[in-house]
């Protein structure tokens, strides 16, 4: 078997192995938890018992817990998500009507996180004034909470100088804020991690040699240190993906936005079993692909890296 196909198996069979476990710890997390999720379904209400018993049994948890496992993954395994039990609807389509704007912002966001992070790092790796004044701002940026920055950016922007929609806005529009907010803390981290490696590059030897050459510094930050950083940016970027999940759901929640996130919260509110695991499933799945790309960009990057992984 080649070699790249052979590491291609390996990827692919962990990435299983992730979804795997992703489900496994939904069910088991929610067979944990104390109450009763018929009560939840049933709302505030003081049903009969005879109903809080037919409910029951149409769920499914009358049952043993063994059986209920059992049942869960023959679903899974024939790519039946089940319904949901508050929107009485097919799950796959409650999270194919909500997937789209949580896409949307997750790819603005680390876009432009990533451009962010480029432009800051080459501006000012190995410029120690313009450094200092970068990392403050970096830090302030990576240590403040998403429901803050949120906040504070709509009554700025939207409140007070009402450029922007404040609640529920669509369109362009209504993406730029909630998309600033999830970019602002990967940003400072990103940037931070890309200028200390770009400031490591720039100190070998073939920058030197490059300069005696006659080559110009923005060509040698551009061409030399900044693709000798990227490799850590890329998997910084990889593990981003499996935190824009979490902040889409408060940067949801805070500009009332559409998507996976505002629909995640209500389904954990109410232990809607079902929908949660669609949406922890799509994610992992979502996060597996994410890692097998990276893992693929590291070889764009640098060809070393397949010449070690191979041999």
């Amino acid at each position: 078997m080649p070699p790249m196909l052979r590491w291609l198996l390996r990827r692919l069979l962990l990435a299983v192995l992730v979804v795997a476990g992703a489900a496994h710890a939904v069910f088991f997390a929610f067979a944990l938890l104390p109450g009763d999720p018929v009560r939840s379904v049933l709302g505030s209400t003081s049903p009969a018992p005879d109903v809080v018993a037919e409910v029951r049994r149409d769920l499914g948890v009358d049952e043993p817990l063994v059986v209920q496992y059992g049942r869960f993954m023959g679903r899974l395994l024939t790519g039946d998500l089940g319904d949901s039990y508050q929107l009485q609807e097919p799950v796959a389509k409650v999270i194919g009507s909500q997937v789209w704007p949580t896409v949307q912002l997750a790819v603005a966001a680390l876009a432009l996180a990533l451009v962010v992070a480029v432009a800051a790092a080459v501006l000012t790796a190995g410029r120690p004034r313009a450094r200092r004044v970068s990392s403050a701002l970096e830090l302030v940026a990576a240590s403040s909470p998403a429901f803050w920055t949120g906040m504070l950016l709509l009554a700025l922007l939207s409140f007070r100088l009402q450029w922007f929609p404040a609640m529920g806005g669509s369109g362009a529009s209504g993406l730029v804020l909630p998309a600033v907010t999830l970019a602002a803390g990967m940003a400072g981290v990103f940037s931070q991690v890309l200028r200390e490696e770009m400031e490591r590059a720039l100190e070998q030897p073939f920058v030197a040699t490059a300069r005696a050459r006659g080559l110009g510094e923005n060509a040698i930050r551009l061409r030399h240190a900044l693709r000798h950083g990227l490799i850590p940016l890329v998997t910084l970027a990889g593990w981003a993906v499996g935190t824009l999940f979490g902040g889409a759901v408060v940067v949801e929640s805070v500009f009332s936005r559409q998507g996976l996130g505002q629909i995640t919260a209500d389904a954990v509110a109410r232990r809607d079993l079902p929908l949660v695991t669609g949406v922890v499933l799509v994610s992992a799945v979502a996060f597996a692909l994410i890692n097998l790309l990276v893992d693929v960009g590291y070889r764009l990057i640098d060809p070393r890296i397949e010449q070690r992984s191979m041999g």
